[in-house]
């Protein structure tokens, strides 16, 4: 399967946080959910693959090209961004902002803009600084998508947004991945809504990959366990990951959920949410 996006190995020192060794792939036609806890290393593995931060080692490709100085303003000229705040000038109007973005995209076509601006209910004449939350990240959508690019990066664009925005919101990624050749890179805290529309799932916790692949198998592979204490004591230790000893009993997130099942079928088990990923595989490493 051929990507529009690959991170490899990508380093980053900062005084208080590293990089170590991240990389992630894009598929063409396919929606990657990047998750972790605040601070985990999901902008800065962002603004590392959009060029804006230099990292200490490896590489970043774009559409199957390794991105450089003398390539990265061509090869973004590609990518739709999109990031949990409206970046546009607030005291332009949409309408406004049509006229400059021609001068930046070769490709901007107006009329698919109008159109977008029209079907999001977005007025073309008010200035941004006076939408809501929602119509700021819809005005962001339809701008980043006004230029035609085949890869949209969105850094926690559905934070904060009553349920049916976000709905709309991803109804908007499913349409724009159809043709099989453009895809989405979209880090999120709200797992519900990756797990709606992800084809893939990478995990990142302090500077770390923890956990990458195809959502559904991820899913069939792992389950998380609950019992009392001394049953979650008695399972082989190789298929506990991570457990986590409450008052009065245990939980664990398991792999090998199928062989579990047959080999412990009195013990509780349920099937993994992204959100029981993101809680038990925080800075995990298995030995």
């Amino acid at each position: 399967m051929e990507n529009n996006l690959e991170i490899k190995s990508i380093c980053k020192e900062y005084q208080m946080f590293n990089l170590e060794n991240v990389s992630l792939s894009v598929p063409k036609g396919c929606i990657v959910g990047f998750i972790g806890e605040n601070g985990a290393g999901k902008t800065t593995t962002i603004k590392t693959a959009l060029g804006q931060i230099r990292p200490k080692s490896g590489e970043v490709y774009m559409f199957g090209e390794k991105m450089t100085e003398e390539n990265c303003v061509r090869l973004k000229q590609q990518v739709g961004i999109v990031q949990d705040e409206c970046r546009y000038h607030s005291w332009l109007t949409p309408k406004q902002t049509d006229w400059y973005m021609k001068d930046i995209y070769q490709n901007w076509d107006s009329n698919y803009y109008y159109n977008l601006l029209e079907k999001f209910e977005i007025p073309i004449n008010k200035k941004i600084k006076t939408f809501s939350r929602g119509m700021k990240m819809k005005f962001s959508i339809a701008a980043a998508l006004s230029h035609k690019p085949k890869m949209l990066i969105m850094d926690e664009p559905t934070s904060g947004l009553d349920p049916i925005v976000r709905n709309d919101i991803l109804d908007m990624l499913l349409d724009f991945i159809q043709d099989e050749e453009n895809s989405v890179l979209i880090s999120s805290h709200i797992t519900s809504d990756l797990e709606k529309i992800c084809d893939y799932i990478t995990l990142i916790s302090k500077g770390k990959i923890m956990l990458t692949g195809e959502k559904d198998k991820i899913i069939d592979q792992y389950a998380v366990i609950k019992g009392a204490k001394k049953d979650i004591d008695n399972v082989d230790k190789h298929y506990i990951i991570r457990r986590i000893d409450k008052s009065f009993c245990s939980e664990a997130l398991i792999d090998k959920k199928d062989d579990f099942i047959r080999k412990y079928p009195n013990i509780m088990t349920e099937k993994v949410k992204i959100e029981d990923l993101l809680i038990f595989l925080k800075n995990v490493h298995r030995k």
